[in-house]
């Protein structure tokens, strides 16, 4: 049973609830959307760096633009004023801040104390379990502990700059690299940065590995061996558990189409909801034993050569793609404001209602899916989705706001373009990240 004190009953929540949400992404309008569509929050204050149109147009978010957010000695006491500021005016009121990425969910749990003491509610598991699940080292050896497939990996110490050569005679192209800590990566200064590396070639793998040792990230890198399939043998998993460890919620989805753009490649664009047994023992495999408090998220990719799912990462928070957890039924903040505002047990549901989550325009589609079968199947389903396949489409917000998110949806021709089909779905180190 939950020990908290409920902050608000569950009809004060509309007027007495501000959510602060930072960062200016998809995950970003999918909180403010869905605090408004499942509880009638009509203000959500939005901290990011830069103006992002289809955020600051909406009329259901108060965005502030902060420069270097990502440092807490700047966001906390930033955090802390606009409590202070909403609670001058409202002393009925509760904040509740939450983040986009890995980074920022670290570093409110790690600042909980002051951020608590201010009445700010941080939503997130204690800061030394965040840091060790996150990165993907410590995820592996977990995996291999409860024999969970996984990618042979290896790993580089990117700070060890007195033996900066790598066993380049080892691997067999393509590969993989990418940051173990994806905290510490994000802030980091790296020329040609990009979120994960697929590399063909050793020229190019030479390149990256010269650009990060050269950077400030002092992390490890991973190497790891290449998963063939494409997009779709991708899969996505994301679960809620109360303090007790126990599952509440659970969702998983068949993702057709991924992002390709360096900045965020990884990211699902296209997922149609499927509930897959297999992962989600798996996943029930991995909370009896870490008893992870709170959203997670995990990224999972078939392996045709010997009929495994291997397991990539576990994301410690809601991710990026997380409104088609609100799809399958049960809106992905629900469980948040039942545990940490309401103090009631989080109901425990499956959310797996037909559904395709979908971000990109038709003609995306047809040009990257090849099978007919696929695009059929989104095409009746985004005839039932409900409120609406696209995250960013909202008929309740601003005709501007909704403007803005249809650019960003016809702006994935260009970047599919540039990232995908001129590259022959290849990546190549020299492209600039925009």
């Amino acid at each position: 049973m939950p020990t908290r004190e409920p902050r608000l009953q569950e009809s004060q929540v509309a007027s007495h609830l501000v959510p602060i949400v930072i960062g200016g992404d998809v995950l970003a309008y999918s909180f403010v959307r869905e605090f408004h569509r499942a509880y009638g929050v009509e203000r959500s204050i939005v901290i990011m760096t830069d103006d992002i149109k289809m955020l600051s147009s909406s009329k259901f978010t108060d965005c502030r633009i902060v420069a270097n957010s990502g440092d807490p000695d700047i966001l906390v006491p930033t955090l802390i004023s606009i409590n202070e500021e909403i609670t001058s005016s409202d002393p009925e009121a509760v904040t509740i801040a939450v983040g986009t990425d890995d980074a920022v969910a670290a570093l409110l749990a790690e600042h909980r104390e002051p951020l608590e003491n201010a009445g700010i509610v941080i939503p997130y598991e204690d800061f030394e379990k965040i840091d060790q699940l996150s990165k993907k080292d410590i995820f592996y050896e977990l995996c291999e502990q409860l024999d969970i497939p996984y990618p042979k990996t290896w790993y580089f110490d990117c700070g060890n700059t007195d033996n900066i050569d790598l066993p380049w005679d080892e691997f067999s192209f393509p590969i993989i690299a990418k940051p173990a800590d994806s905290s510490a990566y994000k802030h980091a200064h790296i020329k040609d940065k990009r979120k994960a590396y697929e590399i063909y070639s050793l020229e190019e793998l030479k390149e990256v590995w010269s650009n990060i040792v050269a950077s400030d990230y002092d992390g490890q890198l991973l190497i790891q061996d290449f998963i063939p399939g494409g997009d779709d043998a991708l899969w996505i998993i994301n679960m809620y558990t109360d303090e007790n460890g126990e599952i509440r919620v659970i969702t998983s989805g068949d993702i057709v189409l991924q992002d390709h753009c360096p900045s965020a490649i990884g990211n699902p664009l296209t997922i149609i909801g499927c509930k897959n047994q297999q992962l989600i023992d798996y996943v029930m495999r991995i909370q009896d034993k870490v008893k992870f408090h709170g959203w997670s998220t995990f990224d999972i990719k078939f392996d045709e050569r010997n009929g495994k799912y291997v397991f990539f990462e576990m994301n410690i928070r809601p991710g990026r793609s997380s409104y088609y957890v609100s799809l399958g039924g049960v809106s992905f903040v629900k469980p948040i404001v039942e545990d940490y505002i309401l103090g009631k047990e989080v109901e425990k549901e499956e959310s797996y209602r037909p559904f395709v989550y979908n971000i990109v325009p038709k003609y995306v589609l047809e040009h990257t899916v090849s099978d007919k079968q696929v695009l059929a199947r989104i095409k009746e389903l985004e005839k039932t989705t409900e409120p609406n396949s696209d995250p960013l489409h909202y008929s309740a917000d601003s005709l501007a706001h909704n403007f803005w998110a249809w650019l960003m949806r016809i702006n994935y021709i260009r970047k599919f373009k540039r990232y995908y089909w001129d590259t022959d779905g290849k990546q190549y180190v020299n492209n600039n990240n925009n």
